[in-house]
């Protein structure tokens, strides 16, 4: 299909997992007239900072999501009829590695579209006109884009497919002058961030080691995110919406985050990071992307490919146990380095 066209783009699930769809959705607005992203309600805000997206419709599906709502009738019936009335020609549906499109592509179907496009391992029937198989062992980002570049959609000239957002308004007001790392202790999965007590005394060695340190962390973070600042650092804790947080983890000089939406913010406004990854989920599908970057954690952990929301292993030891001495020669090491990755997917680790 050629511009011209109105697209939907589902990308349901998480702030991060909309950051790690902006190719894809920068792919599909290139080549239409209009451009409409559905997400869920954690979503929405990552959405709206996305290039490329002309509206945003939020629905709450019964089949993604830590806590999702049960299945209402009446809230099907409205998706489907506000789909329906604005009359679109295409639909990309963006997924994990993990989840099914089909729940979604019988919605679209239903409400009318032509053609939808998307990854599935599993039989669709007639619900897909492009039933696309993803690389093996692909970033979450480059396997959309993949998708989308199957359908047809390609990036503008000059685009290089790393993630982006719309730009960042100043936080001096928050931060102050003086340069600073950010570091992020909340994850919405517990297994993969630091304890609260690690992050402390994290806090307390990047300051020893002559660092200045802002703690981030949503209005619900408030207890943690004092905690783990203590008297080192500035709490920021409950003080940035997502935009705002683009802005403060944009003028850092690095970030410090687990496996979590941020570190995907981070990326977007191309700020090194570095992650600790649990490897309850593979480093190769959901690392930092396109961006300077170190992993520290152990890869080898017990919990390695559980997909634990809470770590299965006592005393967490695949974040818990990574020392100061390391973070601190991270932080040497990722402050030193000014050239990105050879290719958007790389990772380095430590």
């Amino acid at each position: 299909m050629t511009a011209g066209t109105r697209t939907l783009v589902v990308r349901l699930d998480s702030a991060g997992d909309v950051l790690l769809a902006g190719p894809a959705i920068r792919a599909a607005a290139a080549c239409s007239t209009h451009t409409t992203v559905l997400c869920g309600p954690q979503g929405e805000a990552a959405a709206r900072l996305l290039p490329g997206v002309d509206d945003i419709l939020v629905h709450h599906a019964p089949w993604v999501g830590f806590d999702p709502p049960p299945l209402r009738r009446d809230h099907t019936d409205a998706l489907i009829d506000t789909i329906a009335a604005r009359h679109y020609d295409r639909a990309l549906i963006l997924t994990s590695f993990h989840q099914s499109p089909l729940p979604a592509a019988l919605l679209l179907k239903a409400a009318g579209i032509p053609y939808l496009a998307a990854d599935s391992e599993h039989y669709p029937g007639s619900l897909l006109d492009l039933r696309h198989h993803r690389t093996p062992h692909r970033h979450e980002a480059r396997a959309m884009l993949d998708l989308a570049e199957a359908a047809g959609l390609h990036l503008p000239p000059g685009d290089d497919g790393t993630l982006r957002v719309r730009g960042t308004a100043p936080t001096t007001h928050l931060t102050g002058e003086d340069p600073y790392l950010v570091l992020h202790p909340g994850a919405a999965v517990p297994a993969r961030a630091w304890s609260a007590p690690r992050a402390a005394r994290a806090v307390a060695a990047l300051t020893a080691a002559g660092h200045r340190v802002v703690v981030t962390g949503a209005t619900t973070e408030r207890r943690l995110t004092a905690t783990v600042a203590g008297t080192h650092a500035l709490d920021l804790g409950g003080r940035t919406r997502l935009a705002e947080l683009a802005g403060v983890i944009a003028a850092a000089r690095a970030v410090i985050v687990g496996n979590t939406g941020p570190s995907h913010l981070a990326a977007a406004v191309a700020t090194p990071v570095i992650c600790l990854f649990a490897p309850v989920v593979p480093a190769h599908r959901w690392a930092p992307y396109g961006v300077p970057h170190l992993l520290l954690g152990r890869q080898d952990a017990g919990c390695a490919g559980s997909r634990a929301r809470t770590c299965p292993v006592p005393g967490h030891p695949c974040l818990d146990s990574v020392t100061d001495t390391e973070l601190l020669a991270a932080v040497d090491t990722l402050l030193g380095h000014t050239a990105g990755p050879d290719r958007p997917e790389q990772e380095a680790t430590v």
